[in-house]
């Protein structure tokens, strides 16, 4: 194994593991003491949710969601409920009133402190979450991505041109490290306005981020590093408002907004727009790799627009790369599917497990192109928080996957399947590399 891969492996402690211990110990130390015995059994319970076996989420959280699509995880001296239907998880996730994502409520007791908070869309509640959100969804719009266009088939065939380059004398080469995150990375660059001297330092430190995403004190640290950075590119679009998402949010709303508020709505782009839309870039090649009649569908298309727009959708409900929403706190006593939640619970929702639910339609497990639900997921989300992002990413991977398999129209798999390293419970699932030959 890799340096890197071992690196992420270690990496691969979840912030919602350590999150959830760290609170267990803080309960615990309240109630005077500490039981040691119950330790052994947190991560197996707290991770369920995290488990893959290849591109599948384990079979276990399926038969819980058929069984018991809102349950309790168990947890001793703390109530977490594991969300896993499909109806159940829009319930939650679309009830903005009576869950709330709010930054502060990991403060304390959990062992982060009030300045780790990313800020951004994520982590807040209306009215904040409205206010910003009302600022950023202009520029969020089909009309107004569709500049980028022309940008995210260039940058495309520039990383398909790399990707030839990096190649060795087998004409073997990692796509992730060459194509899959280098793709999202410059696109962020694109649409925040980052200079072009700036940006390969960009996309090094965005990868050194993500390497480093982990437990919750270690991935906000990470996330501190982070806003250091971004706080610097935020400080040069105030005294030079450029063309891009922060220029254009200093020009229109000037001190209306904040330099922190900045520093977060960028550092939400870059962790919801990165590690996630490279992830689908790798595992959507691998995917294709194994399904030959998709990959022939895509590359002989006579309009590949109209072929990649259910392929994408399908994937991203088959792949949900992001396997857990932002842990919900419940503000009130509110019932979901039949089970009372009481104010102060803890909600997960398993968004891969929901995805995969019957109630969607037939073989939920079977990738399908052809089904309508596809355009139904929740890979994004749902409610409120629903990634603001979406148009986006569907954009960059429309773009890329008809370019891949046209340019290399003999591509294949340069390991076996089972020899990828896949990550270990992760929140953005993955993997580290994908050794592809070019033929």
């Amino acid at each position: 194994m890799s340096d890197r891969s071992l690196r992420s492996v270690r990496a691969a402690r979840s912030a919602i593991a350590t999150w959830l211990t760290r609170l267990y110990f803080a309960r615990l130390r309240k109630k005077g003491g500490l039981d040691l015995s119950v330790l052994s059994k947190l991560p197996d319970a707290a991770l369920l949710p995290l488990r893959r076996e290849g591109l599948d989420p384990v079979a276990e959280i399926g038969e819980l969601r058929d069984r018991e699509p809102v349950s309790r995880l168990p947890i001793p001296g703390m109530t977490v409920w594991l969300v896993t239907g499909y109806d159940e998880a829009k319930a939650v996730l679309g009830h903005g009133s009576a869950f709330s994502n709010d930054f502060r409520n990991l403060v304390g007791n959990t062992g982060v402190t009030d300045d780790q908070n990313p800020g951004g869309l994520g982590f807040t509640d209306p009215p904040d979450h409205t206010r910003l959100r009302k600022m950023l969804t202009p520029e969020f719009t089909m009309r107004r991505l569709s500049r980028l266009t022309p940008r995210i088939h260039a940058i495309v065939e520039e990383r398909l041109a790399d990707l030839a380059k990096a190649a060795d004398g087998d004409n073997t080469v990692d796509l992730v490290e060459h194509f899959a995150m280098p793709v999202p990375a410059l696109v962020i660059c694109e649409l925040l306005g980052v200079p072009y001297e700036d940006r390969d330092d960009f996309q090094q430190f965005s990868v050194a981020r993500f390497d480093v995403f982990g437990g919750a004190g270690a991935s906000f640290s990470a996330v501190s590093q982070s806003l250091d950075y971004l706080r610097g590119i935020v400080a040069e679009q105030r005294r030079n408002p450029g063309d891009g998402l922060l220029g254009m949010l200093v020009r229109e709303y000037g001190d209306a907004i904040t330099d922190e508020e900045l520093t977060g709505l960028a550092d939400g782009v870059l962790t919801g727009g990165l590690e996630t839309t490279a992830s689908m870039l790798a595992l959507g090649t691998l995917i294709l790799l194994q399904n030959p009649e998709h990959f022939t569908a895509l590359r002989d298309a006579t309009d590949p627009e109209a072929v990649a727009a259910p392929f994408v959708d399908e994937l991203l409900r088959h792949l949900t790369v992001v396997q857990t929403a932002f842990p919900r706190f419940a503000r009130e006593d509110v019932e979901i599917g039949g089970v009372r939640i009481s104010g102060g619970d803890i909600v997960l929702v398993s968004l891969s497990a929901a995805d995969r639910d019957a109630r969607l339609g037939e073989d939920m497990d079977r990738f399908d192109p052809s089904r309508q639900a596809a355009g139904s997921h929740l890979a994004f989300g749902y409610g409120i928080h629903r990634c603001i992002g979406a148009e986006l990413g569907k954009m960059e991977l429309r773009a890329a996957f008809p370019q891949l398999v046209r340019r290399f129209p003999e591509l294949k798999l340069a390991t076996p399947p089972e020899e990828l390293a896949f990550r270990k419970l992760s929140i953005v699932y993955g993997v580290d590399s994908l050794p592809v030959r070019l033929g």
